[in-house]
């Protein structure tokens, strides 16, 4: 059965060591993407920091991939630019997920987390009159 999940949510990152990472659900994009900058590859590792100064779980921490690809991605206003792809976890609901996201400049957007199609499908109803279900239970079941 599919967990009913509201229109934006707050998901940990347990690999990326991010916790409480606002998420906005987004049935109109295909791949979930993250906020990332400093994008850079070096001898065949890619290396970036997620978030930015602005937001509460900026930690500065750099990452490094060894396994990473690049995919074309379309925006939502049409263009298409090549972005690199990790695979890394998500905890939502108390479970852990495998979820391949992109890492895109998000420090224009609200959410520094979209979560696509490709994670949503076969998990999660999406019901738009709600918001931070998965949170809310972490933050009950912690009490």
């Amino acid at each position: 059965m599919k967990r009913k999940i509201g229109r934006i949510d707050k998901a940990d990152f347990p690999s990326l060591n991010l916790f409480d990472i606002e998420v906005k659900i987004d049935t109109g994009a295909y791949t979930s993407t993250i906020h990332c900058k400093n994008m850079v590859v070096e001898d065949n590792y890619l290396k970036c920091v997620f978030l930015d100064e602005e937001h509460p779980a900026y930690h500065e921490k750099e990452f490094i991939f060894d396994q990473y690809d690049v995919k074309v991605v379309k925006s939502s206003n049409g263009q298409s630019q090549a972005r690199y792809r990790i695979l890394t976890d998500i905890t939502l609901f108390g479970k852990t997920y495998p979820i391949f996201l992109t890492l895109s400049d998000r420090e224009e957007m609200r959410y520094p987390v979209l979560l696509g199609r490709k994670f949503l499908t076969k998990r999660f109803v999406v019901d738009i009159n709600n918001t931070n279900l998965s949170y809310k239970l972490k933050v009950k079941n912690e009490h």
